[in-house]
C-alpha cells in the first residue's frame, strides 16, 4: 500500500503521509487554531484522510475566535470545580464577544470569587495543557459523569436534535457520536474533562494573551423557568492583549452611553417596577423625542404614497390562527383572555388586522400597490431574561407598513421601500449599514416551522436578494433566520463605536394572503392573489429611541434634542431680556428653557451642559446693550456678541437641515 494520501489545500493538491495531521499541515502559521474538513470544522490532530478537501481556520476568523472563547470557558469550568468540587457544570458555549459557563453552586460567585478564579485560570493557561478529543459510548459517558446530572440530561437528549441538545453533546439530526474533551497535563495525564462536541485550540497557551471574566449572573437550566436556576459567569477572549485592551474600551465607553442611564438623566424615560417588566414610562422630554419622530416618519409614509389606517390592540382568537400566527408565534404571545364566551389575544403584529381592511370591499389590479401604515401598539411576551431597556420590551410602537402589489410589481416595490429606509437612517444620522438576508431552513425536522412551498419560498429569496444586490450594499446571509411566512431583509445599522443594531426590516409574503382569500380582480377580469409585504422602518419607535440615545450619547442632533435651546442669564437683571429671546425662539418652533433659578451663574453653565441641549444661549451686559446673544456650544467653543435675529436664524436653520453641532 502506498504511504502517501493527497489532500487539496487552498484549491491545490498535496501529496502527504498517511497518518499527517491537520497540525503537521499548517505547523508554520501559528495563527491556526482548527481546521475545516470537507466543511466540518476539526480539531488540529485530526488526522487526514485521502481526498480530504482543506482549510486552515485563523484564530481572527470569526469561526476561530468561536473556539478559542469555547476552549476558554473549559478552562472556566475546570478551574470552579478544582475550587468547589462539588460544582456542577451545565453548559459552557462561546456567544458573542465572549462566552459563559452555567454551574450548579451553593452560593452565587461574588466580584471576589471572579478574580479567584481568574488567577486559577492563568495557571491553567500557563501550563500549556492540551484538549484531546475522544469517542465515548452512551453507557459510557453516562458512568464517566455519573455525578454531572445535567450532562446526563443532555446525553438523554441524544436521539433529538442539535438544538435541544445545546452546547454540551456531540449530537446530529437523528442521534450520533458523542464526545468528551479531556485536558491534559504536559505528561499526557488527564487532569479534567467535560462532554463537548468542540473542536478545541491544541493548546490553552494560546488563552493567555486576552482573557477576562466579565460578571456572573443567574440563569435557568436551558433557558426555562421549570428548571433549576444555576449561576451564569460570563467572560472574554481575544487572541491578543491588545484586542482585549481595546475591547474593555469599548465597553467602557458604551456603559457611558447606557441609554437606561442616560434616560434617567435627561429625564426622557423610566422604567417602574410597579408598572412590569418591558413596559416604559415616557416622560415629557422623552416624549418630545418620541413624537418628533412619529410626526417625521408619519410624514415621510404619507410622502411614499402610505394610506394612514388604526387597528385595536387586542382580537379575537380566530384571526391570529387565519394568519398562520397561532401555533407558529404563541409562545412569544401573552396568554389568552376569556371574554363573552371568545378568547383574545393581545396583538403581537398588525399585519392580520390590515388584510381585514385589504378584504372589507373589492379590489382592482388599478389600486395596486395599496399600502397601509399605522403606528401600532402590539404586545410581545419576551422573557424577563432577554428585557433590556428600551431595546427589548414587551410593550411596544411600531410604524408598521404592508404593501399589497402584484407578483410582477413586488421587486419594484421592495426597491421603494429599501430606498425610503436607507433615506430614514441617513437622516437620523445612522449612515453605516449593511443588508441581511434571512431565509428558510428546509431541512430535516426545521421545514416544518416554514408556511408554503419550496418553489414559492425560493422565488421569494430570489427576488429580495436581486433588490439587496443592486444597492451595492455589503448582503450577508442569515440561513433559517425568516419568518415563518416568508423571508426578510432586514438593514443592520452600525453606531458611532461600532456596534451593530438590527433596524429596519422588510417581509415578502405570500402566505398570509392566501390564508385571508385575499384578491384583487387583474385586467383579465380574472380573481388573483397579491403579494403582501411587510416593512418596519424604524421596527420599534421604543427601540430606535433606545439605539439613537446610545449613538449619540444623548446629544441629538437639533432637530431631534428634546430641548433645543437652554438660556442663561449671567445675573438676575438679564432676565426679561432673556425671556423675550425665547419667545421670539418659540414663535419660530424652538424648543427652549431658561433657567432662572438662584443658583450661581458657574453651576448654570454646568447644569446646561450637562443637558445636552445642542445650543446654550448666555446673555449679559454687553449682550442686552448691543442686542445681541453669546452662544455656547457642545465642544465648550463659545460666540460673543451674535445679534438676535443672526442667532435665531442660526439656530432654526441648524433644525431645519437637521445638522450636527
Amino acid at each position: 500500500m502506498s504511504s502517501q494520501i493527497i489532500v487539496q489545500v487552498a484549491g491545490r493538491q498535496r501529496s502527504v503521509d498517511q497518518g499527517t495531521s491537520a497540525a503537521d499541515l499548517f505547523a508554520d502559521d501559528r495563527q491556526v487554531v482548527v481546521a475545516r474538513v470537507d466543511g466540518d470544522l476539526v480539531d488540529l490532530a485530526h488526522v487526514l484522510a485521502d481526498g480530504d478537501v482543506v482549510e486552515p481556520v485563523l484564530v481572527s476568523e470569526p469561526e476561530g475566535l468561536q473556539v478559542l472563547r469555547h476552549s476558554c470557558a473549559h478552562v472556566l469550568a475546570q478551574a470552579v470545580q478544582a475550587a468547589d468540587p462539588q460544582a456542577r457544570l451545565g453548559i459552557g458555549p462561546p456567544i458573542r464577544d465572549g462566552f459563559y459557563y452555567d454551574f450548579d453552586v451553593e452560593a452565587p460567585f461574588t466580584p471576589e470569587d471572579l478574580k479567584a478564579l481568574e488567577k486559577s485560570m492563568q495557571k491553567i493557561i500557563n501550563s500549556g495543557q492540551t484538549f484531546a478529543r475522544r469517542d465515548v459510548s452512551d453507557g459510557e459517558a453516562r458512568r464517566e459523569l455519573a455525578g454531572e446530572p445535567y450532562k446526563l440530561e443532555l446525553i438523554g437528549l441524544k436521539g433529538g436534535s442539535a438544538d435541544e441538545a445545546a452546547e454540551g453533546a456531540s449530537v446530529e439530526v437523528g442521534g450520533s457520536q458523542l464526545t468528551i474533551y479531556d485536558n491534559l497535563d504536559r505528561t499526557g495525564t488527564v487532569v479534567w474533562g467535560d462532554l463537548c462536541r468542540g473542536p478545541h485550540v491544541p493548546t490553552t497557551k494560546l488563552i493567555a494573551n486576552g482573557f477576562k471574566l466579565m460578571r456572573s449572573a443567574a440563569a435557568y437550566w436551558r433557558g426555562s423557568e421549570k428548571n433549576p436556576q444555576l449561576q451564569r459567569i460570563y467572560g472574554t477572549a481575544w487572541p491578543t492583549k491588545p484586542e482585549l485592551t481595546a475591547y474593555l474600551d469599548r465597553l467602557a465607553e458604551a456603559e457611558k452611553r447606557d441609554h437606561r442611564k442616560l434616560g434617567a438623566e435627561m429625564d426622557l424615560y423610566s422604567f417602574p417596577e410597579q408598572l412590569g417588566s418591558g413596559l416604559p414610562l415616557f416622560h415629557p422630554k422623552g416624549g418630545v423625542l418620541k413624537r418628533v419622530m412619529e410626526d417625521y416618519v408619519r410624514q415621510r409614509h404619507i410622502e411614499e404614497g402610505f394610506d394612514y389606517v388604526g387597528t385595536p390592540h387586542i382580537s379575537k382568537e380566530g384571526l391570529f390562527h387565519t394568519s398562520g400566527h397561532l401555533p407558529y408565534y404563541a409562545d412569544s404571545m401573552f396568554p389568552p383572555m376569556e371574554m363573552e364566551g371568545s378568547t383574545y389575544y393581545l396583538k403581537a403584529m398588525n399585519c392580520p388586522m390590515h388584510n381585514l381592511i385589504f378584504s372589507s370591499r373589492g379590489r382592482s389590479y388599478r389600486e395596486l400597490p395599496l399600502r397601509f401604515f399605522e403606528f401600532g401598539s402590539v404586545y410581545r411576551n419576551e422573557k424577563s431574561g432577554v428585557v433590556h431597556g428600551l431595546t427589548r420590551v414587551r410593550g411596544m410602537t411600531q410604524d408598521d407598513s404592508h404593501s399589497y402589489v402584484t407578483p410582477d410589481q413586488a421587486a419594484d416595490e421592495i426597491r421603494h421601500l429599501l430606498k425610503f429606509i436607507l433615506g430614514l437612517l441617513d437622516d437620523f444620522g445612522l449612515s453605516d449599514y449593511y443588508l441581511e438576508l434571512s431565509t428558510p431552513d428546509m431541512a430535516g425536522d426545521k421545514k416544518d416551522k416554514f408556511q408554503g412551498t419550496p418553489e414559492q419560498w425560493a422565488g421569494a429569496v430570489e427576488v429580495l436578494e436581486t433588490v439587496a444586490r443592486e444597492t451595492g450594499l455589503e448582503l450577508v446571509a442569515d440561513p433559517g433566520g425568516a419568518a415563518f411566512y416568508g423571508p426578510k431583509i432586514s438593514v443592520q445599522a452600525r453606531d458611532a463605536i461600532g456596534r451593530t443594531w438590527q433596524m429596519s426590516t422588510i417581509q415578502y409574503d405570500f402566505n398570509q394572503p392566501a390564508g385571508f382569500g385575499l384578491e384583487y380582480q387583474a385586467a383579465d377580469g380574472t380573481r388573483q392573489q397579491p403579494v403582501m409585504i411587510h416593512s418596519a422602518k424604524f421596527g420599534s419607535i421604543e427601540r430606535f429611541i433606545g439605539v439613537l440615545v446610545e449613538h449619540y450619547a444623548g446629544a441629538f442632533p437639533p432637530w431631534l434634542a428634546p430641548v433645543q435651546v437652554v438660556g442663561v442669564p449671567v445675573a438676575e437683571d438679564f432676565d426679561d431680556y432673556l425671556k423675550d429671546i425665547a419667545a421670539q425662539l418659540r414663535a419660530a418652533g424652538a424648543r427652549v428653557e431658561l433657567d432662572l433659578s438662584d443658583d450661581r451663574f458657574p453651576k448654570k453653565i454646568r447644569n446646561a451642559s450637562k443637558s445636552k441641549a445642542p445650543f446654550i444661549l448666555i446673555v449679559g451686559g454687553e449682550d442686552r446693550d448691543a442686542g445681541a446673544v453669546s452662544f455656547r456650544y457642545r465642544d465648550g467653543s463659545q460666540k460673543n456678541g451674535v445679534p438676535v435675529a443672526e442667532a435665531i436664524a442660526e439656530i432654526m436653520a441648524a433644525i431645519r437641515d437637521r445638522v450636527q453641532v
